[in-house]
């Protein structure tokens, strides 16, 4: 007699912001899925449309021509099923959520994210519902894993940026400030500075001195070196901010959130007169004033989130969705799919779920750029 297949339907969804290899990671979990003969379901705007009970079926012609893409057709966002705006209040809508998935008679849902999707596939799966994950993040944060795809391809995105601005900063003898993203972990701004050969990188791992920054761009000078590019994730802080945020920790004291109706309310009020200065424009400026060095800024903002996904991420992408694809055959679900060396893994979702990978200070990428004489703040 044969043996009763553990698996029958699936849901899949992509969550949190886009990224390049979300097309080619649907595609490789789809396909493997259909050929175990499991049913797959898309479910269209990440975890608003499981909580608003929109499911579209995915056959094997839908995912067929994807790989190259970027985006994803499923479409995403940053909705959470346990704080979800509802109109003008805020519902924990996780019940609903585990309700709408398991009367369409979906045995595990997958989800496609970074950390946050992390954290919210263990409260699905805490509430009832089976889940199995796979890490997504330009910013290469996700615990457990040791890429995440996505990365590869803006870091290629920022370090041709950063190629590019060598050309108009050396011709004009300009300090250029380059803000790439990473709020909490520096990866990005780290491989790209490193790679296109930035001449300071600050990272939200490392607090940074602008006064040592400004010694450093001085002293090239003197070098006959007549510009200088700055790579800066968009998360660092000045060693005063850094300061400041310690104590705000110490002291218990946490800005009340608001609720989407008084944030609209708040835009609508303060106007553009109010626009914080950007983190890029703030360092240039300040800069400028240290050494009197004419300064310049860019900031490379979703163009890194953007295009075809490089080579390495369709492999990564594939390699993860056929790995998770034989894990729900097998009836394995409550796990990452992970890349480790050339190959893939998998480990319990419970592992990943609330870490953040950041840069250890003794790593080689770090290691490399202050053998290079790459200043770090």
């Amino acid at each position: 007699m044969a043996a009763k297949r553990k698996t029958r339907c699936i849901g899949i969804l992509t969550s949190g912001g886009d990224c390049p290899g979300l097309n080619a990671a649907i595609r490789g979990v789809a396909k493997s899925a259909m050929k175990h003969g499991i049913r797959v379901l898309g479910i269209p705007d990440g975890f608003r449309g499981l909580v608003e009970n929109r499911f579209l079926p995915l056959e094997n012609v839908a995912v067929s021509g994807i790989l190259t893409l970027g985006g994803t057709l499923l479409g995403t966002s940053r909705d959470k099923p346990h704080k979800m705006p509802m109109g003008e209040r805020v519902l924990n809508m996780t019940d609903v959520a585990v309700s709408n998935a398991l009367s369409r008679q979906i045995d595990c849902l997958v989800c496609l994210g970074g950390n946050g999707t992390q954290k919210n596939a263990q409260r699905l799966r805490e509430a009832g519902l089976p889940v199995i994950t796979l890490p997504k993040t330009i910013d290469n944060d996700v615990a457990k894993t040791d890429v995440s795809f996505g990365f590869d391809t803006a870091l290629s995105t920022a370090t041709e940026a950063i190629d590019r601005l060598h050309t108009t900063a050396t011709s004009h003898h300009r300090v250029i400030v380059c803000e790439l993203m990473g709020h909490k972990a520096g990866w990005l701004a780290l491989g790209a500075g490193v790679a296109g050969g930035a001449d300071a990188i600050l990272l939200p791992e490392k607090p940074y001195d602008l006064n040592r920054v400004a010694e450093h761009l001085l002293e090239r000078r003197k070098h006959n070196k007549r510009f200088s590019i700055i790579a800066v994730a968009e998360g660092a802080l000045s060693e005063k901010e850094f300061q400041q945020k310690q104590e705000e920790k110490k002291g218990g004291k946490k800005q009340k959130k608001s609720t989407p109706k008084e944030e609209k309310a708040r835009q609508l009020h303060e106007g553009p007169h109010l626009v914080q200065e950007s983190l890029d424009s703030r360092i240039a400026r300040q800069l400028q004033g240290l050494t009197d060095l004419e300064a310049r800024t860019t900031s490379l903002g979703h163009v890194q989130r953007g295009g075809s996904p490089s080579a390495r991420d369709r492999l990564i992408c594939t390699l993860l969705g056929t790995k998770a694809g034989e894990l729900l055959a097998e009836g394995k679900y409550n796990r990452m799919v992970s890349v480790a060396g050339d190959g893939v893994t998998s480990v319990p979702l419970e592992e990943v779920a609330g870490l953040c990978k950041t840069v250890p200070l003794d790593h080689d990428w770090v290691r490399a750029a202050l053998e290079v004489d790459t200043c770090l703040g």
